[in-house]
């Protein structure tokens, strides 16, 4: 989806996953602290939204969900993710049930094949499956924000901020009234400074939970059987991932980013060192410079300078070892 925000002036389109909204409008630190300091929004419409309903959704999500969500109040946001039989992860739902629908936003293009494995498990249950990214826009206000909030709007509300579903038809006039916007950029360097995985990015072919911090906040360890929780049990009780996520420093001086895939060694091994890690998200933050989140395999030492490529880097604990 080509958001009609592009218009704007000074907004410079995204590439990648991201395709499809701003990158910025002009001004990567301004559009940081507007967003730091609660104000502006940032245009998310090119992710995926999935709408279910029916008298069975709640009961239903919850059997196919790494999260408890048969009892979710109306209005609570929370997060889930669905497994594979092995435990790793393949979706990432941001949701809010409204008393008569669950809304779920999704990464660009995974819509498609969430709602046929959803569909694959509707069995008996009264439920209805539908994929709503062509009529509904999801925006960003950051915390603290005052920006008002249509009639009608169902809104996820986080610490990070609200997350409205936003008719696609209401998005410029919206956007005409609560700006000024913050491009993708923007968001981005925020959700790696708060450590908040996103799926396709920190995430490979065989990522578990544990390995970024989703225990909790996505998993629900005291809920029934799902797809994959063989896995997250035996991890939880037995042992200790393989990776684990950590929040990266890196050297200022460097002109250019590691981007994601950039491989970690050991600063002490040299450049001819193993491999310990790599790169995930890389961005440039309005206060804390050049950082990075990466995924670490356990047993490099939480205080172990580390290189990217050619930059040198300097490790946060984000998941203990």
């Amino acid at each position: 989806m080509k958001s009609p925000l592009l218009t704007l002036p000074g907004a410079v389109p995204a590439e990648g996953v991201d395709e499809g909204v701003a990158a910025h409008y002009g001004d990567l630190f301004r559009e940081q602290r507007a967003l730091a300091d609660g104000t502006g929004f940032v245009d998310l419409s090119h992710r995926g939204v999935v709408a279910v309903t029916g008298e069975d959704r709640l009961a239903w999500l919850h059997l196919l969900l790494t999260q408890h969500v048969s009892d979710l109040p109306a209005g609570r946001a929370t997060e889930a993710l669905i497994l594979s039989a092995n435990g790793h992860i393949e979706h990432a739902l941001y949701l809010v049930d409204d008393g008569a629908t669950v809304w779920a936003h999704v990464e660009p293009g995974t819509q498609e094949a969430l709602i046929a494995y959803l569909e694959s498990m509707k069995f008996f249950y009264r439920v209805e499956v539908a994929d709503r990214t062509a009529d509904i826009a999801v925006v960003h206000l950051p915390a603290g924000s005052i920006a008002p909030v249509p009639d009608g709007v169902v809104v996820r509300e986080t610490p990070h901020g609200r997350d409205l579903f936003l008719p696609r038809a209401d998005l410029e006039a919206y956007a005409a009234q609560v700006g000024p916007p913050a491009g993708i950029l923007a968001y981005e360097a925020l959700r790696v400074e708060q450590y908040r995985p996103r799926l396709g990015f920190e995430t490979d072919h065989r990522t578990i939970p544990h390995e970024l911090g989703w225990i909790g906040s996505a998993v629900h360890l005291q809920k029934g059987c799902y797809r994959g929780q063989e896995t997250v049990a035996r991890v939880q009780n037995l042992g200790k991932p393989p990776r684990r996520l950590v929040f990266l420093h890196l050297d200022g001086s460097e002109v250019h980013l590691p981007v994601a895939g950039t491989e970690l060694r050991l600063a002490d091994d040299g450049p001819d060192g193993r491999k310990v890690g790599f790169v995930t998200t890389s961005a440039r933050h309005h206060e804390l410079g050049p950082v990075a989140l990466a995924l670490v395999k356990r047993n490099v030492a939480v205080d172990a300078p580390l290189v990217a490529g050619d930059t040198a880097a300097a490790q946060e604990v984000v998941v203990e070892p």
